[in-house]
């Protein structure tokens, strides 16, 4: 075989047995084979296994994989309780077969390593459940079905866009099962929404692309504070029932905003941090909200309708806090809550020349988190806690909350 030949060659649907190494940020676990290293799901560090390429070329530097036999298994696999799950089958969750205490270990190490790698950062960080699942079950409060060409809901292949029509969905809420919409044939739809919020009563389904888009709502309430938000089916809210509750409380309890505060909330959507800092920073105090989509923004004003301390701001964050740096605004805390791709070394680095006391981040990405942490320690500051949350069971996703302040506030 020629070089040209073998740069072409493709791997797939080759097995090899392995030695099962490390846990990577992914939801997949690094083998090796002939010096080749192969990223495979389904499987527990230190087992063996038979695994299948499921992409790559014989040159490439990294290949795919799945665990289609297990010839040692951990301690720590379960049977996967959805039948949907394994090797070629649904995409939607990582970890099935893995015992949900160990899942919650094995994201610990990922946050752990994202941190030392990125950050130069030793965490010591525990991956904490989130009240509201059932073992890990029942807790997708928001669901997108994708349709076939038959009109049948499902959700697709892991890194393909096939789909796998489903007539259940074990982490999906009960509600959004019982709605009917795995039972439904969505002729012209690509795509279909189903929605369990607080009210009302009944999920609320909306088929993809939608001529009018229901509005639902939602209620939170901590041991310190309480709101209600209206925001459209298709908006941003958090998925795990327990999470907004949980992260507005610990966010809350962190940066202990006081009467007479400016308080800045960037990538906002619809106002859950900026009305509970609101209510802390009281009518003397001000918060500024950004966000950089102009419908959750109207949700975001039309919540926060009775506190006049707060404003929101339509635009990207990145533009708006330099703005605001050019205009001599300066916040005593701040609330960001970035995308999955983080905040960014530009927004990182104005968020330090804001001098604010204390600065809690939001971050569904550990690898993103980790890397702006580094950015934020360049720029003066130092991490005080961290801590990480369970909001998404059965896959390899993690929610962390990192706060940091000045290092001359450490003494």
């Amino acid at each position: 075989m020629s070089e040209d030949q073998a740069a072409t060659t493709e791997l797939v649907g080759v097995e090899w047995v392995v030695d099962v190494g490390n846990i990577a940020h992914g939801g997949h676990c690094v083998a090796r084979h002939d010096g080749r290293v192969i990223f495979v799901r389904h499987a527990l560090p230190g087992e063996r296994v038979r695994v299948r390429v499921t992409e790559g070329r014989a040159t490439d530097r990294f290949l795919r994989g799945d665990a289609v036999e297990v010839l040692t298994a951990a301690p720590q696999r379960v049977t996967a309780p959805c039948r949907y799950a394994g090797p070629g089958a649904c995409g939607g969750c990582d970890f099935q077969h893995v015992a949900l205490s160990h899942q919650r270990a094995l994201k610990a190490v990922v946050v752990r390593e994202q941190f030392q790698r990125l950050a130069g950062l030793d965490v010591d960080v525990e991956v904490e459940a989130v009240p509201g699942d059932a073992d890990g079950l029942r807790w997708r409060t928001r669901v997108e079905l994708a349709v076939d060409g038959g009109g049948r809901p499902g959700l697709r292949r892991h890194r393909s866009h096939d789909i796998i029509a489903i007539d259940d969905c074990l982490i999906a809420a009960e509600r959004v099962v019982d709605s009917g919409v795995l039972d439904t044939v969505w002729t012209g739809c690509r795509a279909v929404d189903v929605v369990a919020a607080d009210h009302p009563r009944d999920a609320v389904v909306v088929p993809v692309p939608e001529k009018r888009v229901p509005r639902v709502g939602q209620r939170v309430e901590t041991s310190t504070w309480s709101g209600t938000f209206e925001l459209s089916a298709r908006g941003f809210w958090q998925v795990h029932p327990g999470a907004a509750r949980t992260y507005v409380e610990h966010v809350l309890a962190e940066l202990a905003p006081q009467p007479g505060e400016r308080a800045l909330d960037l990538y906002a959507g619809v106002g859950l941090f900026a009305l509970a800092l609101a209510d802390a920073v009281g009518p003397q105090g001000a918060v500024l909200a950004v966000e950089g989509d102009h419908r959750a923004v109207d949700d975001g004003v039309a919540n926060a309708a009775e506190h006049p301390q707060v404003e929101f701001r339509v635009g990207r964050v990145d533009q708006a806090l330099h703005r605001l740096l050019r205009q001599g605004i300066s916040a005593d805390v701040v609330v960001l809550d970035p995308p999955r791709t983080g905040a960014g070394r530009a927004v990182a680095a104005d968020l330090t020349a804001l001098s604010a006391r204390a600065i809690a981040y939001v971050a569904c990405d550990p690898a993103a988190l980790a890397r702006d942490t580094a950015y934020l320690l360049k720029g003066g500051y130092r991490l005080r806690s961290l801590r990480a949350f369970d909001a998404f069971p059965m896959t390899h996703h993690v929610e962390c909350i990192a706060v940091f302040e000045p290092v001359r506030s450490g003494g």
